[in-house]
């Protein structure tokens, strides 16, 4: 992990802070006023936060010691072979070292009122005063250092919109390849996502790599317009020696209902923060989310679900499994504002560890600030339970596959809640691979 030599953060902050001045000193693309106000912005504020420690309370289960020895550089644009890429649903969107890839990139006859492509495009196009009024808006940068360096380096990423009533009827995948090269490098990934007034849609974002060291700086800003609904299903299968932090904040309208689907299965190091602000009465949300960590990985998932009105309801369910020096980290923390009233909140976190050098942290929190409200929260982690595997052994079942089943059982729980019926085929067919084999499937899922 890094390079084995310990680098000064204030070292590694200028180092970052001198790779904005060449990009900025480039042109940094054919970028308006605005973004590169925004971008100068976040790079100050950058600047003055650093890089977070382990004497933060909301980053004491994860040291970002790799990022900080590491001298990466910024991903060069890349090409791409196009290996296991396919094609499903209602197409793909390709993104290589965070720049849109046209030749591998195909969409399959959108419906009308249907946008979806390069963030630089959308900057120039028809749509820029749109991307103006999101981009950077609710993904505040003022107190994430990962996310003011994101949106200092924003160039391109993903763009998609759905206007008013617009349907789209098959997935749209959003894959994001990292390819380094033979120095470390980091790619900062964007997206953006536009769901207006009762648009529909299910979109995947799909983060791969090989096993090079590299480190994938993703946000990811999704608004949802009044009455829409939205299935977002994120799958992190990064290299074993990737380092992955990403963002994702979400707005959601008056009786919305959003479905968020999140699983974290590569990368040696990940953090994921989630932040869902139910914006509008009657909106729902459903957070989903399952790791399954072997080896010495490290997954933290941080979520903060937001009722800043009444009558909302949240369901959070995440499962993780632990095996071998893993560690899994949980912080849920529940909001229910001042006049929030008739909440309806819900979040629980269930481990399974099968390693005695295995563990998971869990912190559940709840702040309520209405009284008319029904909150609950839980937590739970132990091994598999001896009497399931007695009783799957004593029906002739070898103890390895029994204790695979019973893994699988925990983490199908997770993806039975996927509304598309294709993609939860998809991912629990890939789940079994990964328990009968050892190995995570690639982007050739997909298919």
């Amino acid at each position: 992990m890094g390079s084995g030599r310990v680098t000064q953060p204030a070292d590694a902050v200028q180092r970052y802070v001198a790779q904005f001045e060449a990009f900025a000193a480039n042109g940094a693309g054919a970028a308006p006023a605005w973004l590169r106000e925004r971008r100068a912005a976040a790079v100050a504020r950058f600047a003055e936060l650093g890089f977070p420690t382990t004497r933060q309370e909301d980053w004491r289960f994860t040291s970002v010691a790799p990022l900080v020895d590491t001298a990466f550089v910024p991903a060069a644009p890349g090409r791409d072979d196009g290996a296991g890429v396919a094609r499903a649903g209602a197409g793909r969107l390709v993104f290589v070292n965070g720049r849109f890839s046209a030749e591998h990139s195909a969409l399959t006859g959108l419906p009308a009122g249907v946008r979806a492509g390069s963030l630089a495009a959308a900057l120039q196009g028809d749509e820029a005063a749109l991307v103006e009024e999101h981009l950077a808006r609710h993904a505040p940068f003022a107190e994430s250092a990962f996310t003011a360096l994101n949106t200092a380096f924003l160039r391109d990423g993903a763009f998609v919109h759905l206007s008013r009533g617009a349907v789209l009827r098959e997935p749209l995948h959003l894959i994001f390849r990292s390819a380094p090269g033979h120095s470390p490098a980091v790619t900062h990934a964007r997206v953006l996502l536009i769901a207006e007034e009762e648009a529909r849609a299910t979109v995947v974002e799909h983060y791969v790599g090989d096993d090079a060291t590299y480190w994938t700086n993703q946000v990811t800003e999704l608004v949802v317009g009044d009455g829409a609904r939205v299935e977002l299903l994120r799958l992190q299968q990064e290299g074993a020696g990737a380092y992955h932090v990403a963002s994702l904040h979400t707005n959601q309208g008056r009786d919305s209902e959003l479905r968020i689907h999140l699983l974290a299965f590569g990368a040696e190091l990940a953090r994921h923060d989630i932040t869902n602000v139910l914006d509008g009465p009657g909106a729902e949300l459903l957070l989903n989310g399952l790791y399954l960590l072997g080896g010495r990985q490290h997954a933290d998932h941080h979520t903060v679900i937001d009722h800043a009105q009444p009558d909302c309801r949240s369901h959070e369910y995440f499962n993780g499994v632990l095996d071998d020096h893993a560690r899994g980290v949980f912080n849920g923390r529940i909001i229910v504002r001042p006049g929030a009233q008739r909440t309806d909140s819900k979040q629980t976190n269930h481990n399974l560890v099968l390693s005695e050098d295995a563990r998971a942290d869990s912190q559940p929190q709840l702040e309520i600030y209405a009284d008319d409200v029904k909150c609950t929260h839980g937590a739970t982690l132990g091994p598999l339970d001896p009497k399931e595997l007695f009783y799957l052994q004593s029906r002739g079942i070898a103890p390895a596959e029994a204790r695979a089943l019973l893994v699988y059982g925990f983490g199908a729980e997770i993806l039975g809640r996927l509304q598309h019926a294709g993609l939860r085929d998809r991912l629990e067919a890939m789940l079994h691979e990964r328990l009968a084999t050892g190995r995570a499937a690639d982007v050739a899922w997909l298919r």
